[in-house]
């Protein structure tokens, strides 16, 4: 019994060595592992803070990208202001150029542009020098008559000077004038003032003579009076 109780002491002492050796294993690593953790904690807690840190700071500044878009979103404004800006200095240039052209005696020239009203002028001249300087023995009442209603101004007066003269050579020498206009060009046509340039051919005829032709040129001045020119200069060219 002794024996055997010794043998159980012994085992049992053992065995108390062996558990013993054990836990102060198990109580080592347990230390030895809170150890690593304690030591471990401080770098996934800093690792984490500068995360934390580097996030915060990166919302309160612009990302690449932003960098990036901003002077692209304001090229457009910068263009259309450009565009806006060149819109109106052309405008203003087309405005005065169109200004002086329209200001310029060639447009203002209607003898360019209107022809019904370069057609009347023309014809109104035309029918009144074929009157005023056609005459005969017989009908020099009739023309100093339509002299007065056709010519007005310097062109009747120089007429009417003129006219003093020719009567008394129709009468003495029968001498007969025929004026024909071989063309009437209006020059110059503005409002109620026209120039033209006439050519006419006039025939002499005195009684037992042959006829002779003579051409003239002309620079009229005409006027529009209650819807018909009126001639108001002449000038022998």
């Amino acid at each position: 019994m002794k024996l055997r109780s010794g043998t159980t002491d012994v085992v049992t002492e053992e065995t108390a060595d062996l558990v013993n050796d054990e836990a102060d294993d198990g109580v080592s690593d347990r230390a030895d592992a809170e150890g690593t953790e304690e030591a471990g904690l401080p770098g996934i807690a800093a690792a984490a803070s500068d995360d934390d840190t580097d996030a915060g700071a990166g919302a309160g500044r612009p990302t690449g990208d932003d960098r990036e878009d901003g002077p692209v979103r304001r090229w457009p404004r910068v263009v259309a202001g450009v565009l806006v800006v060149v819109l109106i200095a052309a405008g203003g240039a087309f405005y005065v150029a169109g200004r002086q052209l329209r200001d310029t005696p060639a447009t203002s020239n209607r003898a360019l542009t209107d022809s019904m009203a370069t057609t009347q002028v023309a014809g109104d001249v035309t029918n009144a020098l074929g009157k005023v300087f056609s005459y005969g023995p017989a009908d020099i009442a009739a023309t100093k008559a339509s002299a007065q209603q056709l010519l007005a101004g310097k062109a009747l007066q120089q007429y009417a000077a003129l006219f003093g003269q020719v009567e008394k050579q129709s009468a003495d020498q029968k001498l007969t004038l025929t004026t024909h206009v071989v063309r009437a060009g209006v020059t110059r046509l503005t409002g109620d003032s026209a120039q033209l340039l006439v050519f006419l051919d006039q025939v002499y005829e005195r009684k037992g003579k042959a006829a002779s032709t003579a051409a003239a040129q002309l620079s009229v001045t005409a006027q529009l009076r209650e819807g018909r020119w009126t001639i108001v200069d002449i000038k022998s060219r």
